[in-house]
């Protein structure tokens, strides 16, 4: 039976480049036929399922991760069981264990993308209630279909689209909780798809991802090097380098035989604050971000130990000693900002 996009799916995503809004256009029967945007970029609606891919025209690792998926989506189900039976570990007491660190209340949404076939949805869905939303996107249509069918049977409401995680077709800080396990080693802008997940999530919300990641401790045993030599993706190295400044309370554990990575984090508003203008007591003075620039530059060793000395002679830190020497040269008027130095005490900082 051909399924059909529920009627506020317009209001629900945006366009996958720019987080801009889209408009429903219907076709004869009065359905989606398609979401359209600002730009003249249309999103075909087939069978109720949005094509919301970006770029239109895909990577190579995205064109191969979509391939891949879509030729085992017939299988993936009967043989995925395999990952989790090598490491004598249960499939759903792992996959409990991810959904716990998003750490989710009644009446949520949370976005699962690179879903494959639902195998963590029904977990997600779980914690939503009948009340929550759950948004499922992936990149290959076969996988996402089986994902669809089996979130109808589930009693939280549920939203299904075609999407690529590194440009998700959602507004900022529209859902609580973005969870990915799987997929993410195949994409090739990782540093995008973290970003992405931290702009859709609410302040306060939570990520979660995960993929395949010998760790530097095991390569070297022969489970590492054995596994290795049959997954290249055990060999992808833990993407912190990717981790989004919004990031607060970043967690990083080995799960799955300790060798899947889950990276956990709450969403902050920007980089976290720290202040950097208080003075400093001790010898050097000043502030950590005086510190950084203000430094001078072509001073010889022996200058700076004679700067030194001058500064403990007169009972100050070395930036107050030198902030007075330049104000009285052009007149300006001491602030004396370091009184808390004058007795010449203090740490070598």
């Amino acid at each position: 039976m051909t399924q059909t996009l529920p009627p506020d799916s317009g209001q629900l995503f945006r366009h996958p480049l720019d987080a801009s809004p889209l408009t429903a256009a219907t076709g004869d029967d009065g359905t989606i036929a398609a979401l359209l945007g600002a730009d003249g970029s249309r999103f075909a609606v087939d069978d109720g399922i949005p094509d919301l891919i970006w770029p239109r025209t895909l990577g190579e690792a995205e064109r191969t991760a979509q391939a891949t998926y879509e030729e085992v989506a017939d299988v993936y189900d009967k043989y995925i069981h395999l990952t989790f039976d090598t490491f004598n570990t249960d499939e759903t007491t792992e996959r409990r264990r991810m959904v716990d660190r998003l750490a989710l209340s009644p009446g949520q949404t949370v976005l699962e993308f690179g879903c494959g076939t639902g195998r963590t949805s029904a977990l997600i869905a779980e914690r939503l209630g009948a009340h929550g939303t759950l948004l499922l996107q992936e990149l290959a249509r076969p996988v996402l279909v089986q994902a669809r069918a089996k979130a109808a049977k589930l009693a939280t409401p549920s939203h299904v689209a075609l999407a690529n995680g590194s440009y998700l077709p959602l507004a900022d800080n529209s859902v609580d909780a973005v969870f990915h396990f799987g997929g993410i080693n195949m994409f090739s802008d990782i540093g995008r798809c973290f970003a992405e997940a931290a702009r859709v999530t609410k302040p306060g919300g939570r990520v979660v991802i995960g993929d395949e990641n010998m760790p530097v401790w095991l390569r070297d045993t022969e489970m590492g090097r054995v596994l290795m030599n049959s997954n290249h993706h055990y060999r992808c190295p833990v993407p912190f380098e990717h981790i989004p400044v919004e990031a607060r309370d970043v967690a990083c554990e080995w799960i799955i035989g300790g060798v899947f990575y889950v990276i956990s984090f709450t969403v902050g508003e920007g980089a976290p604050y720290a202040d950097l203008d208080f003075q400093i007591p001790g010898r050097r003075g000043g502030t950590h971000r005086t510190r950084y620039y203000g430094q001078l530059e072509g001073v010889t060793p022996e200058a700076k130990r004679h700067a030194q000395d001058q500064a403990a002679r007169a009972g100050m830190s070395l930036h107050a000693w030198l902030d007075r020497l330049i104000r009285t040269a052009d007149g300006t008027p001491d602030t004396d900002t370091e009184t808390e130095d004058k007795n010449g005490k203090g740490g070598g900082r």
